[in-house]
């Protein structure tokens, strides 16, 4: 085993545990559950003593130019106090949708081999014209659900 293929295979674990460390250093109570066979990575108790389950998905920046935000082959229906946390290591960027957002705005697979499967896709490519380049860039229907400071970029799992 190879360490480039040690270094992708732990890529979402450790995307995880930082996205679980920003939760911890920004005051939230996490629980880590022992097995993830529910698609939950982290379980949050709200200031009201209600709970809300956590899915973390992550892109490194080594996918191909044009991928940097886009989740694909997610199952998934709707779950009430269900939140997806949505990273792109190339963007630099934290997306935070409900259960019902996701649904709202993810696209179902309708044939082939991930049929009834959900893909999100938050980025789009255009010229960059100073240095003759191609650059990804986050689309502007997605902003809404961007963390624009980290030092409140949970809060939206808070509110009840």
């Amino acid at each position: 085993m190879s360490l480039s293929f040690r270094h992708s295979a732990g890529f979402g674990k450790r995307i995880e545990y930082w996205v679980v460390g920003l939760m911890l250093k920004q005051g939230l109570d996490v629980y880590l559950p022992l097995v993830d066979d529910d698609a939950i990575d982290a379980v949050i108790k709200r200031p009201d003593g209600s709970f809300v389950e956590v899915q973390i998905k992550a892109r490194s920046k080594n996918v191909k130019l044009g991928d940097a935000a886009l989740f694909a082959a997610i199952t998934h229906e709707r779950r009430a106090n269900y939140w997806f946390v949505f990273y792109s290591e190339k963007l630099d960027t934290l997306w935070l949708m409900s259960s019902d957002e996701f649904l709202a705005e993810s696209v179902q697979n309708k044939s082939g081999l991930n049929v009834g499967k959900r893909s999100i896709w938050f980025n789009g490519t255009k010229m960059n014209k100073a240095i003759g380049e191609r650059e990804e860039y986050c689309k502007e229907r997605y902003q809404k659900y961007v963390s624009q400071d980290r030092n409140a970029s949970f809060s939206r799992l808070l509110a009840t």
